[in-house]
């Protein structure tokens, strides 16, 4: 049987504790699963939140309390009945009854978890809904209650729920206002605050400066996947962290700081290396922490390559490329996914090129996995299932920011030197970024790279001379489409080549191009057009005629 609402709001206003917690007790079973409203109950609804409030403002047993909140949380899905919920003085109540009001607003003993969790959630679905309600939050500084409640994370005394909930709000501040983010990452020190908080929720210790393990966890013995609620909690704490240093990558910071990232980028290293329950749910956790290393200082991601090299690991030059080798594998899988490459791929994408192009090790452990001695002399480099061939083809996708990115990996791995990225990739793919650059012409060696040798294959060697530049193979010897031609025959041939260029220029089908002496890409003009007939011989003209000209 459906409830009336008015029925409900008759006995709310009678002010009976008993009646109400009966009433909004059916209501609630009743709309646990409801997340549709009928448009005709508007002022219903509106008038049933407005009196709701009004009891959380009185004393009332817990049982009572949770069945308003419970009340709340139902009736805030709603985005067209928000308005009792979004005012300065509800936010008060809700984040009093949620424990983290502070100075005169704090309630006088910490209120029931049931009640905490409960209101929490209807903080996070107002939040997420509504602008006046994120400004109530920002001044009455709740983020600072939830920092305050996040130092105690390695406390028992707060449950699952109530960690979460905490770090779920504070992700929907940091997200949707931008002075919330600022406060919560100098004011509060959220960056230690939270790596602090991940520390504690992986369950981590330090064996070194930077690499840590999990706590208990034997030599050798393979570590337990993440529980449930622990993966949880790491991912609101990454989503966090990401929001707070969105820009930290573009401003200098100073050795406190870098100090603070080198010990975040360690804590990270164990979250790419460990796993959840379920391959979705470690994909994702280690989705969150690729983005989140894009977001540190460069000169911090020497972390990646700190730990000491053990049995079992992958080790080049003398380093563990343990984390090195697991990036490039979730990159790879990203790519064979196919799916929104802009938003799968490109995180780790980066995050392989900026180490690269700053570690020496890292660029070359990485160019021979991606770029080995070139051996396939015979097929385009776009062609074939290697991990090059696959990245030669994204140097021509539709999207510019994904061809770009590829583009620049493999121009990293070949040290920007412009001979040796045609080599791998074939002009016609690599004349993109070169044009970007202008390094059409050709370029040097950045002095940032250090002087190794590039030894190529016996297999390349013997056909260099014969490979295609353009398309970055050998190609089939193809016949001479002027063969038996007068000189005068060849020179009709290429005027009318000039005029039909012209034309379609003209027409706007094409657009013809030149480079310039800087080595940029530059339009044809009419005017370029007249100066190549005039440079042409007129075969229509006899001898006497050029001697008069």
């Amino acid at each position: 049987m459906k409830m009336d609402l008015k029925a409900i709001i008759e006995k709310m206003e009678t002010g009976d504790q008993d009646a109400a917690l009966m009433a909004l007790q059916a209501y609630n079973k009743e709309q646990s699963q409801c997340f549709q409203f009928s448009t005709n109950q508007q002022d219903e609804r509106e008038r049933l939140g407005e009196l709701v409030l009004g009891f959380l403002e009185r004393d009332l047993q817990p049982s009572c309390q949770l069945a308003c909140l419970e009340t709340i949380r139902i009736l805030s899905r709603d985005k067209n009945s928000l308005a009792p919920f979004t005012t300065h003085a509800a936010i008060q109540t809700l984040s009093r009854h949620a424990g983290l009001a502070h100075g005169e607003d704090a309630a006088p003993e910490i209120p029931d978890v049931e009640v905490i969790v409960e209101a929490l959630k209807c903080l996070c679905n107002v939040v997420f809904n509504s602008e006046a309600a994120q400004e109530a939050g920002a001044q009455l500084r709740l983020v600072a209650g939830l920092a305050e409640r996040l130092k105690q994370c390695r406390g028992r005394e707060w449950s699952h729920e109530v960690r979460f909930f905490d770090l779920r709000l504070t992700f929907l501040f940091t997200a949707l206002r931008v002075d919330t983010r600022a406060q919560l990452a100098r004011e509060l020190r959220g960056v230690s605050l939270l790596s602090d908080a991940l520390e504690a929720t992986l369950g981590v210790c330090w064996v070194d400066a930077f690499e840590v393990t999990r706590a208990n966890a034997e030599d050798g013995a393979p570590v337990p996947p993440l529980t449930r609620e622990a993966t949880e909690r790491v991912m609101e704490i990454l989503k966090i962290l990401f929001n707070i240093t969105f820009d930290t990558n573009r401003r200098q910071v100073d050795e406190e700081e870098a100090a603070t990232y080198r010990r975040l980028g360690a804590i990270l290293r164990h979250c790419l290396m460990s796993s959840a329950e379920g391959e979705e749910r470690t994909e994702e956790i280690h989705s969150h922490t690729v983005n989140l290393l894009g977001n540190l200082p460069l000169l911090c991601l020497d972390v990646l390559l700190a730990p000491k090299v053990q049995q079992g690991s992958i080790e080049y030059m003398g380093v563990n490329m343990d984390t090195v080798n697991m990036l490039l594998d979730f990159m790879e899988k990203r790519l064979d996914r196919g799916n929104k490459l802009k938003e799968t791929l490109l995180p780790s994408l980066n995050l392989l090129t900026e180490s690269a192009r700053i570690h020496r090790e890292t660029r070359k452990f990485l160019r021979m996995k991606v770029l080995p001695p070139l051996r396939d002399v015979k097929n385009r480099p776009e062609v074939g299932n290697a991990l090059r061939n696959k990245l030669v083809r994204l140097m021509t996708h539709i999207d510019t920011d994904v061809k770009h990115c590829a583009a620049e990996f493999l121009f990293v791995l070949c040290k920007e030197n412009v001979a040796r990225f045609i080599k791998y990739t074939g002009y016609g793919n690599a004349a993109g970024l070169l044009a970007a650059r202008g390094l059409m012409r050709g370029g040097r060696d950045p002095g940032h790279y250090s002087e190794d040798e590039d030894s190529d294959t016996e297999e390349y060697r013997q056909a260099k001379a014969k490979i295609n530049p353009v398309t970055g193979r050998v190609e089939d010897e193809q016949p001479n489409p002027m063969e038996g031609m007068t000189e005068e025959q060849k020179e009709v041939e290429a005027m009318k080549l000039v005029n039909m260029f012209d034309k379609l220029s003209r027409d706007h089908v094409i657009q013809p191009m030149k480079l310039t002496a800087d080595g940029q890409m530059t339009a044809l003009e009419a005017a370029d057009f007249e100066m190549l007939r005039q440079q042409m011989p007129n075969p229509h003209r006899s001898d006497s005629d050029e001697e008069d000209a």
